[in-house]
């Protein structure tokens, strides 16, 4: 499964009302360190299909980042049943997220 990219319209759908493990990539498109995290986020999404791998633009959908108290980027939030079950800022090698993913109960 690809990284999907998600506006503040497919949110909703995509996340909150997902079954499943939703792993949401905050980033922007001028920040080092979410360019770096890129291909670790396409990795996961193509070894890992029982996760759902998404990215929000942190420019384009201010009002998500605000929402969810994004104060930096990168900034990967998982969330479960629809609510937020973990949180990780910064650029992180790809088995410290496996981590995160694989400790938080669906």
């Amino acid at each position: 499964m690809a990284v999907m990219h998600l506006n503040r319209q497919d949110f909703q759908k995509e996340v909150l009302e997902a079954d499943g493990k939703v792993l949401v990539d905050f980033f922007a498109t001028w920040c080092g360190p979410c360019k770096m995290l890129a291909p670790v986020m396409e990795e996961l999404a193509e070894e890992c299909p029982q996760y759902k791998i998404c990215k929000v633009d942190v420019d384009q959908a201010a009002e998500l980042a605000e929402q969810y108290q994004v104060m930096s980027v990168p900034t990967m939030v998982l969330f479960t049943g629809g609510k937020e079950a973990d949180r990780m800022t910064g650029a992180a090698p790809k088995e410290r997220i496996l981590g995160m993913l694989e400790r938080n109960p669906a």
